[in-house]
């Protein structure tokens, strides 16, 4: 029977899932058991979210390991050359929440165009800003994707509804794809010159670290709206500020910060930016898809 140790909380009935496939679950209490490293001893697999790191410390110093299944996207919590070379599986469930962070897209999006959050603040605070919280149209704007994988298309299919133009920037060949979807592929420079919203579906890798910083900023449109439901290194945070407090973009809009929770809160509270706690992939039901294709995956994976 192989043990699992679930480090980050996932939906009780992908817990429930496991079990009944005859593992042994440990649910980890981070205030009371004490660091990673050592809880990690005698365990096949182990489960995380974007909380818990999984260093190469965690990997080396695991004495039974043969399973890393992160429930999400993203896999740079997770040291994953020390994985390899130790033999560790790693794992993710990156289908899951690719609905909802498409959504979550557009809610920002409306948000920034509308002046939703302005004017829910204002109202709240018995003001009538009528005149001057006069928005824009989505419609027959144009929206560039960087990313051009399931939550890029996602995105993407989202805006055809809206009567957007589409351009896909992407490091891989779309040609195809963006051909199926009416969509125009681009290059990175090209698109950030001619897009109204810029939306990124990027992993942090090296590669893509700070790929929006003063040069980009500086070849938007003064008109243009920054969204990043990605991961928060892929922004250059002051740059970012700097191209707001110098208004050289309408807005941006981050789900994803560098640290998180942020250490400096000055460009979350900038009247320009609207900002949420890594809310894209929460909801209901990308929790529960997220859950069950994780325990299928830790079950798949021990057999």
């Amino acid at each position: 029977m192989g043990r699992v140790l679930v480090a980050d909380a996932i939906a009780e009935s992908a817990v429930a899932k496991i079990k009944a496939a005859g593992l042994e679950v440990v649910v980890r209490n981070k205030d009371s058991d004490g660091p990673i490293e050592e809880q990690i001893k005698g365990f096949d697999c182990v489960v995380v979210r974007s909380a818990t790191k999984i260093t190469k410390e965690v990997i080396e110093a695991a004495d039974n390991l043969k399973l890393v299944v992160r429930a999400g996207v993203g896999l740079d919590n997770v040291d994953q050359k020390a994985a390899k070379e130790k033999g560790v599986e790693v794992q993710n469930t990156p289908e899951a929440p690719t609905v909802s962070v498409a959504e979550m897209v557009f809610s920002l999006m409306f948000a920034m165009a509308r002046n939703i959050t302005q004017a829910d603040s204002s109202m709240k605070d018995k003001r009538w800003e009528k005149k001057k919280l006069t928005g824009t149209e989505l419609w027959n704007k144009t929206i560039g994707i960087i990313g051009f994988g399931r939550i890029g298309r996602e995105v993407a299919r989202r805006a055809s509804a809206f009567d957007m133009e589409i351009l896909a920037y992407d490091v891989i060949d779309i040609d195809q794809i963006c051909m199926e979807m009416n969509t125009k592929r681009t290059d990175f420079i090209d698109l950030i010159k001619n897009s109204d919203y810029i939306s990124i579906h990027v992993p942090l890798v090296p590669q893509t670290e700070g790929m929006f910083g003063e040069r980009e900023f500086a070849l938007m449109k003064k008109t243009a709206f920054l969204v990043n439901t990605a991961r928060g290194g892929v922004v250059n945070e002051k740059a970012l500020l700097k191209a707001l407090n110098d208004g050289e973009i309408a807005g941006a809009a981050l789900d994803v910060f560098e640290k998180e929770p942020p250490l400096d809160w000055e460009l979350v509270k900038h009247p320009r930016l609207i900002a949420t706690p890594h809310l894209a992939s929460s909801t209901k039901e990308a929790q529960v898809r997220v859950g069950e294709l994780t325990a299928d995956k830790v079950i798949e994976g021990l057999k």
